[in-house]
């Protein structure tokens, strides 16, 4: 008897894992399919992607005060002849200043993007220093000053852990990219990020799939 339900629960789980990839949830009026992208999913043939019914994406662009992705000029320059909208992405640090963070990223913009600019926020992936809430809500508004433009606000993606440790007011200012595995976010949203296990053409391997509003 075990035998049998463990079977079932390796088919169920198999089936679970073959839909998920291909699963695209359903768009509402001015929706589109987007996808997030960085070094990790290394190179990409951003044609096949733009045929595979993605409209824009976000590209990881810098991190800190000195990072920059390996893979931005390439995923830039290929994504805008593709006819994909872009948007950059910057990951912020708790160990920089927001001051330098702001500098290199702005040390990479030479052209505007068709998206507004966004900023990952979360401890995963994070240094190990936890400054107090005040500290790190005075390091993101100059990091913010220094890279939005005139009536571009940028875009906050905010990990629930990095909303549990710092829940910060300046969080509530900006335009929100939710993260929420396959079911819509709750409140207004810009961008839903939907899943990061999702199948794309032209990407190798796995990627975030997003909602864009």
């Amino acid at each position: 008897m075990f035998g049998v339900a463990l079977v079932i629960a390796l088919l169920a789980a198999g089936g679970w894992l073959a839909w998920l990839p291909e699963h695209r949830p359903g768009l509402q009026a001015g929706e589109r399919y987007g996808v997030d992208v960085s070094a990790h999913q290394g190179r990409i043939d951003w044609e096949a992607v733009a045929d595979d019914g993605i409209d824009f994406a976000y590209i990881k662009v810098t991190e800190g005060g000195d990072h920059v992705d390996g893979q931005y000029l390439e995923n830039w320059s290929a994504a805008g002849m593709a006819g994909v909208d872009r948007g950059r992405y910057h990951f912020f640090t708790l160990c920089r200043s927001g001051a330098d963070q702001a500098r290199n990223f702005v040390n990479m913009v030479e052209e505007q993007g068709e998206l507004p600019p966004a900023v990952d926020l979360e401890l995963a992936g994070n240094c190990a220093r936890r400054p107090p809430s005040a500290t790190v809500e005075r390091e993101l508004r100059a990091f913010l000053d220094g890279i939005e433009g005139p009536e571009r606000p940028a875009i906050l993606y905010v990990g629930d852990d990095f909303a549990d440790r710092y829940p910060l007011a300046l969080l509530d200012e900006h335009p929100r990219w939710k993260p929420r595995f396959l079911r819509r976010p709750s409140g207004p949203w810009s961008v839903w990020q939907v899943q990061g296990l999702a199948h794309v053409e032209g990407i190798d391997g796995r990627v975030d799939l997003d909602v864009g509003s």
